[in-house]
């Protein structure tokens, strides 16, 4: 297994081979404009190893994906699990050049979802800081590791729940408003931003959201607030941030190649159900915009954008190959749409999911690399309620449960699915039939 992974390292190594390292120095090199590039990237033995076991899978078992730092227990392995500095380690045999890290412990996290609750309340701040930061920055400081670029992803799903999940909206929680009140969230990002760019050989990537969390017109000013307040807090500044990551863990996809009309007989397809006056149809667009937006807000110009394509990929059968029949608005969105989720807002292990495009850096202007973040395989949460002590049961998960509001809102989501984090089969297996490029 060890041999092959590193031949799959090589071959990363020629697939993410864009260009040459730029900006070194003898004694102490300077960051790169692009990790990604010139670098092969860390293929986790852990998930390869589940990823070989099941039908198939080998055809994507050497791919890098990200390793998630969920706990404190998870800095130094439990359970049988490696910890931070093994993973280093491995990253070192296969001859890696970039490793992935998603810090992912705010105190009260998730606080939107409740489905993946980290190990720290809402108060734990301080522990926060000590015991799960303040440890991450040491071992990666090891002099062992400098010649490692690693990569950060800085509390993916956080920042834009300040937005979309405090009252007065109709989704607040009383954790988010929580959270929102005490600072937890900004104060949490910016020290970690500011602790983890004093080592050279790491690069911040802060969260997002995706287009169907924070592109309508309304949520992104005051996204952008947020962000850059949790960029200038905590010891941080802007400049602490080398780039920005969308639809982590997320399922929207890359390009709606065939949503081209912007009306359809005199009606804007803004009005549709699934378009829902989003000023964005896909991600691609979505962080376009964005990008600029926030160096127009005082971020480097020179940031780049990581998109997650570990399943958004939407391939198979049910894939549209044109655009939709023009009756109405949304028989035009929903006949030609790529992303077959029931509702954009749906994010439990969806039905009908692919895997994306496969990873790969700098694939179009200002975006660094589309990752494969989210390891294909693990679950988003459980579709039953499970004795555990890993996270609270969310109904978004179960494939029965009806929103409602109004109107049906049905989940989209698989049944039979584990805690979040644990390994799917069956999602997995489903994720390879639908890839889009197909294996």
């Amino acid at each position: 297994m060890r041999y092959l992974l590193r031949v799959g390292a090589v071959l990363m190594a020629v697939a993410l081979t864009a260009g040459t390292v730029v900006g070194t120095s003898a004694a102490r090199p300077s960051r790169v404009d692009n990790p990604y590039v010139g670098a092969s990237v860390y293929v986790n033995p852990e998930w390869s190893a589940r990823a070989v076991a099941e039908p198939g899978g080998a055809a994507v078992f050497d791919q890098p994906t990200g390793v998630w730092l969920n706990n404190i227990q998870s800095i130094q392995g439990s359970n049988g699990r490696l910890g931070l500095r093994d993973h280093l380690d491995e990253a070192l045999s296969q001859n890696a050049g970039v490793v992935q890290l998603v810090v992912n412990d705010l105190p009260g996290r998730d606080c939107g979802r409740m489905a993946s609750n980290g190990d720290l309340g809402p108060y734990d701040l301080p522990r926060y800081k000590q015991e799960f930061i303040d440890p991450i920055a040491s071992i990666v400081a090891d002099p062992k590791y400098r010649r490692l670029r690693i990569v950060t992803i800085v509390e993916p799903d956080s920042l834009g729940y300040l937005v979309t999940h405090v009252s007065p909206r109709p989704w607040a929680t009383a954790m988010c408003d929580l959270v929102k009140a005490n600072g937890a969230y900004v104060e949490g990002i910016g020290y970690a931003l500011a602790k983890l760019d004093r080592l050279w050989n790491v690069y911040n990537y802060l969260d997002i959201g995706h287009h169907g969390s924070l592109g309508w017109s309304e949520d992104r000013p005051t996204a952008r607030d947020v962000l850059a307040r949790a960029a200038t807090s905590g010891g941080s500044t802007k400049a602490n941030v080398h780039g920005f990551i969308a639809n982590v863990a997320n399922y929207s996809a890359l390009r709606e190649e065939f949503l081209v009309k912007t009306s359809i007989n005199g009606s804007p397809i803004l009005q549709s159900r699934w378009v829902d006056w989003n000023d964005f149809v896909d991600e691609l667009s979505y962080v376009d915009v964005v990008r600029r937006e926030l160096v127009a807000a005082g971020f480097s110009q020179r940031v780049g954008v990581l998109i997650d394509t570990s399943r958004n990929g939407w391939g198979g059968p049910n894939r549209p190959t044109g655009p939709g029949p023009e009756t109405s608005v949304d028989a035009y969105v929903d006949g030609g749409r790529i992303d077959r989720r029931l509702l954009i807002s749906n994010w439990c292990n969806q039905v009908g999911a692919g895997l994306g495009e496969r990873p790969v850096a700098a694939p179009a202007p200002g975006i660094d690399a589309y990752v494969w973040m989210k390891p294909p395989g693990e679950s988003d949460g459980a579709s039953i309620r499970l004795p555990n002590d890993e996270g609270l049961f969310n109904p978004m998960c179960d494939p029965t449960y009806d929103a409602g509001w109004g109107a049906p809102r049905p989940t989209g989501a698989l049944p039979d699915a584990p805690q979040a984090g644990h390994w799917h089969s069956a999602q997995f297996r489903e994720l390879l039939r639908n890839a889009h490029p197909p294996l």
